[in-house]
């Protein structure tokens, strides 16, 4: 993958885990932008910049831009029009009521994917799926 303009973190991996990561990134940017503006209203372009910041969320403009557009059609969040010094008048993008709703319950659901995944990548889940405890190092010195 090239490097990104400075600033923007930059990702490197083998194939088989960017094809993992992709798929995991697919399923998780449009929450990733939906938390993003709950700090408040946002230009399109800032939204690529902070995804772009974020080691494993490279994404470019051609994700965002239809995403930002599918989540207004759906109501998670609202535009506006804002003069630009520098240009045309620029789009907006507030979260609505129901988007700091969804994405809060995203991010509830999150917390509990991501520890069970860990759990299970720790080997703190056997295979036949009870819990296991790791060994400390006194219990594989003896």
């Amino acid at each position: 993958m090239p490097d990104m303009e400075p600033g923007v973190a930059t990702y490197r991996a083998d194939p088989v885990t960017d094809a993992a990561l992709g798929r995991l990134r697919r399923g998780a940017v449009e929450y990733c932008v939906l938390a993003l503006l709950r700090g408040g209203a946002a230009y399109s372009y800032d939204v690529v910049r902070a995804l772009g910041s974020v080691e494993g969320l490279v994404t470019s403009d051609g994700t965002v831009y239809p995403l930002l557009s599918r989540l207004r059609r759906e109501g998670l969040v609202s535009t506006r029009w804002q003069e630009s010094p520098a240009g045309p008048p620029r789009r907006y993008y507030e979260l609505t009521a129901q988007g700091a709703t969804v994405v809060e319950s995203f991010a509830a659901a999150w917390q509990i994917f991501r520890s069970s995944v860990d759990d299970v990548m720790a080997g703190r889940v056997s295979a036949t799926g009870s819990a296991t405890t790791p060994a400390t190092s006194d219990e594989e010195t003896r």
